[in-house]
Formats: C-alpha cells, structure tokens, sequence
C-alpha cells in the first residue's frame, strides 16, 4: 500500500499517532529530505525499521518506478515532505498517479496543511476557496495568472517565498485592487508565527522590510460591491498582456473568459480604443 502522511508544518507534537507508527513499520519511506525526517523521527522518539531514500522535485520521475516495483512486490511505501500533505506543491502526484493507474491501493494519512490552517486564521470567508500554489515566478506570467484570477469569487491560498513576497503582493495589488483584504501567514505554528492582516497594497508597503520564513497568503475573492470589471479595464488589461508579450488574441480570449465577457465584445472595444 502506498501511504501519502502528512507531516507536521511547524511543531512536532501535532505529529499523530498513525504518523509515528506507520514511521517505524513501513518497509520504505520516502522522503523529500533526510535529514529532515531524521530529525522529525529523533523529535518524536521514532526509529524507523525500513529502508528510506530521498524523493524530491529533482529525482521524483525516476525514484517513482523505483517505489511502484516496491508497491507492486506488496511492501508498504510511506511518502512523506518536509512539510503538511505530499502531492500539495510538494512531490507526491508521480507515484501516486501510478499507483491507482496500477490498480494499487493509496491512502492517506491526514495532518497538518498550511493551505487550511492559513485559511482558518485568516479571518477571511472560508466556506469556498481555491487553491493556486506558487505564482510564477516571471513578472509578465505572473501578472496574466493573477488576472486571471481577478473575477474569482472564492478565497485564494497561495504559497510564495518571502524574497519574492513584496513583488507578489504588488502584482495582486494591481490585479485585485490595493484595498483587496488579505492576510499574509509566517512561519504558521512555530515560534514566531505570525499572520498580518490587511489590504494588499498595505501588505506590499509592510513586505518592502525583510520578511523570512515559510509563507502562506490568503486573499479575498471579488465581492459583489466591487463589481464586475469595466471595458476600459478589460482594454487595458490586454494591453498589459501584450506589452508582456502575449499577442493580441491571445490576450483578448484570455481576459474575456476571465470576466465573462463577449469575446467579440472586447475585441470590438479593443479595436475601437485607438490601441496600435
């Protein structure tokens, strides 16, 4: 069986019980960093009995057909990162998609995730959200992933690192708006934890400062008050899109599905704004 654990995001007492056991019984543990687990399994006073190899984003695809032999000879395969639920921004996916394509059985053993535990502190609408990982890290991608995300109603989670944290917050600013309610969660159930609240382009003032840790940001969707985006908006949002380098139908169909718009609609005002 092929056991997907989540592991502790800040303080090893909220590791399980499961989590211990199935650390000293599986036949292979896979893990996104050694060292890391060995200091998690001396935390909870664990040693494991089976073999353990390094299963990270470098070696994944390989290191994959390596453990579905090992499920497939009926050994119990453990993947565990560094931190909250394998497969979530971390590795995980491979071996679990060919695992089920194999007809192997998966399960989970649930914990600790920054994706919730950011959204429950945030003190922003959980009852929908959406998941979006890391921005892309290139300015002219990342600011046509989060226009994208403009009209979405539901509360994003995102994780980024805080060297790219002030130009991120920035980027949201200018595709949600400054005053869009946010919440920028640190180094969540460790020592110096901390969550601040506020618009994002008072967070992107406050992120001009160093800022270090695991981060996790949560923002508001778009409320019914903010309205829909007008059609100057939208020109000018594809008019960013070009500038970045996106060609013009291509940045015309994207931003219409995004606001839900004509496609024929924009392009007409598009073509009628006077842009080259």
């Amino acid at each position: 069986m092929l056991v997907l654990a989540a592991a502790p995001i800040g303080q090893p007492k909220d590791a399980s019980p499961r989590l211990r056991e199935v650390l000293a019984t599986a036949d292979v543990i896979a893990a996104e960093d050694t060292r890391r687990l060995r200091r998690l399994t001396a935390d909870l006073e664990v040693t494991p009995t089976g073999r353990v190899v390094s299963y990270y984003d470098a070696n994944e695809s390989a290191r994959a057909a390596e453990l579905l032999e090992a499920l497939r000879e009926g050994r119990t395969v453990v993947v565990i990162t560094d931190a909250g639920m394998p497969g979530v921004s971390d590795p995980g996916y491979r071996l679990t998609r060919l695992a089920v394509e194999a007809g192997l059985p998966v399960t989970a053993l649930p914990g600790p995730s920054a994706v919730t535990t950011a959204l429950a502190v945030s003190g922003l609408p959980s009852d929908r959200f959406c998941f979006e990982g890391f921005p892309p890290r290139k300015p002219g991608e990342r600011a046509r992933r989060l226009a994208s995300l403009a009209a979405e109603e539901r509360t994003m989670v995102f994780f980024e690192a805080p060297h790219r944290l002030r130009a991120t917050l920035e980027a949201m600013a200018e595709a949600f708006g400054p005053g869009r309610p946010a919440a920028v969660c640190r180094e969540l159930t460790k020592t110096y934890e901390e969550v601040r609240r506020g618009g994002l382009g008072e967070l992107a003032d406050w992120a001009a400062g160093e800022v270090r840790g695991e981060i996790t940001l949560v923002v508001a969707g778009r409320t019914a008050e903010e309205g829909a985006p007008g059609i100057d908006e939208l020109v000018e949002e594809v008019a960013r899109r070009e500038t970045a380098g996106v060609p013009r139908k291509q940045a015309i169909v994207e931003v219409a599905k995004a606001a839900g718009v004509s496609r024929r609609d924009l392009y007409n005002a598009v073509h009628t704004s006077g842009s080259p």
